[in-house]
């Protein structure tokens, strides 16, 4: 005996039927995030540290250029309306 359409309607698909795949940036904890730092080659973390202290220099450099320097303007001045 076939199933009928309206039986077909509460079955799961085939493709619901299997288990979902793991994804590899599913939520993961903290030290399974500091188990995956073991995969970066040794070579690299100096080049890393290198080029966050340069971004974070740079990012300082910025911030102290906006406040300290009185001669950039940040506003419009004399507008015409």
């Amino acid at each position: 005996m076939q199933p009928t359409t309206a039986l077909k309607m509460f079955q799961p698909t085939k493709r619901m039927m299997r288990p979902v795949p793991k994804e590899e940036h599913s939520a993961h904890t903290i030290s399974q995030r500091l188990r995956t730092l073991k995969k970066i080659p040794p070579e690299l973390i100096p080049l890393g540290i290198v080029v966050g202290v340069a971004v974070g220099f740079a990012g300082y450099s910025m911030a102290r250029k906006l406040v300290v320097d009185k001669q950039m303007r940040l506003t419009r001045q004399n507008r015409k309306e």
